[in-house]
């Protein structure tokens, strides 16, 4: 009943933001209408590059180690970020003060789906490993448990998928509840931080991490104007080469550069 009573509020916010037809904008449009770029599978990755802002961008599930310690970090340089956080994490109660804190400094709080479900598979994209019914259900069941924290659909527009991994047609369910879906700009290794020795090949470290997103800015044209920056909250325990660690250098480094940093919201609107 009670996330009947959120999908009915949902599709309010679509009948007021005009977002009731979900193909109304191709990919061009809205990079030439609102400063927008989206990938080729739907999904806004980058502001406006003709602007030095950032949009540093965290995501969490089942960890919050670095939680206390980016919230100082943040407030020590007078930053807002964006917190996409699954239902699992919102459900928590351990993280209950964590999550009021990050709204009381006036960060951005958004979901990530309430399972940290996989939506398609991971080596042919266009096969869904879900059905229209479970993605909305979850999507809607992440807002339900975000209300409970006094966080509206109005309040969060945006939606960062789970696994930051989706195709067109979740980019159209996303659309359909009135919201926009966005991911981190590629071109980084910043999204790797949760990864851990044990496995191997895939696992990155948080130097490596930090070369990638300085040498991104020195290569790119735009350098790092409209990026999407995303990094993780908190990671396995296995991992204690801990990128949040580094987070108050870099953006010391990045603000001397002359980039700003501003919440989803602001980059995008």
């Amino acid at each position: 009943m009670r996330l009947f009573l959120l999908y009915a509020l949902l599709l309010t916010v679509v009948a007021c933001h005009g977002q009731s037809d979900p193909g109304g904008n191709s990919p061009d449009n809205d990079v030439q209408e609102r400063s927008h770029v989206k990938d080729a599978y739907g999904a806004i990755i980058r502001g406006d590059v003709s602007k030095k802002r950032i949009a540093l961008v965290l995501t969490g599930d089942e960890f919050g180690d670095g939680g206390t310690h980016i919230l100082h970090v943040l407030h020590k340089r007078n930053i807002h970020a964006s917190f996409f956080l699954t239902g699992n994490f919102y459900s928590n109660q351990a993280f209950d003060s964590l999550i009021a804190s990050i709204k009381n400094a006036g960060h951005y709080l958004g979901a990530h789906s309430d399972k940290h479900l996989l939506y398609a598979d991971w080596t042919k994209r266009d096969s869904l490993l879900v059905t229209e019914e479970e993605f909305k259900r979850d999507l809607l069941a992440n807002y339900e448990r975000m209300a409970k924290f006094g966080i509206t659909a109005a309040h969060a527009p945006y939606f960062l998928p789970p696994y930051e991994w989706y195709n067109p047609t979740i980019a159209k369910w996303t659309k359909q509840l009135g919201f926009q879906l966005v991911n981190f700009t590629p071109g980084t290794r910043s999204h790797a931080d949760y990864t851990y020795p044990e496995m191997k090949d895939r696992y990155v470290s948080s130097e490596i991490i930090y070369k990638s997103i300085m040498d991104f800015e020195k290569k790119d044209p735009n350098g790092l104007n409209g990026f999407i920056l995303l990094i993780h909250i908190g990671t396995d325990s296995r991992r204690t080469d801990k990128f949040y660690h580094r987070l108050d250098r870099l953006l010391e480094e990045l603000t001397e550069k002359g980039y700003g940093f501003v919440t989803i919201t602001e980059l995008l609107q």
